[in-house]
């Protein structure tokens, strides 16, 4: 039996409303309270996201300096 998939939040909560991601972890809200309900599967689906996610945020924050 495999282990747990660990939340990726890192406790910082903050929703950004340009992309409705969590600066912290950058999931959704959706993601972030159905997360305990998720399947391992469902929960690695979601991790996979955040690599493209972190891209797509840090892009933003070179052309906009004052985003979170």
């Amino acid at each position: 039996m495999s282990p747990p998939v660990p939340s990726p939040c890192t406790n910082v909560c903050r929703m950004d409303a340009a992309t409705g991601w969590c600066a912290g972890c950058l999931r959704t809200i959706d993601e972030i309270v159905a997360w305990s309900r998720l399947s391992d599967d469902a929960k690695r689906a979601v991790w996979a996201q955040l690599p493209q996610r972190r891209v797509q945020w840090d892009s933003r924050a070179v052309r906009d300096p004052g985003a979170p």
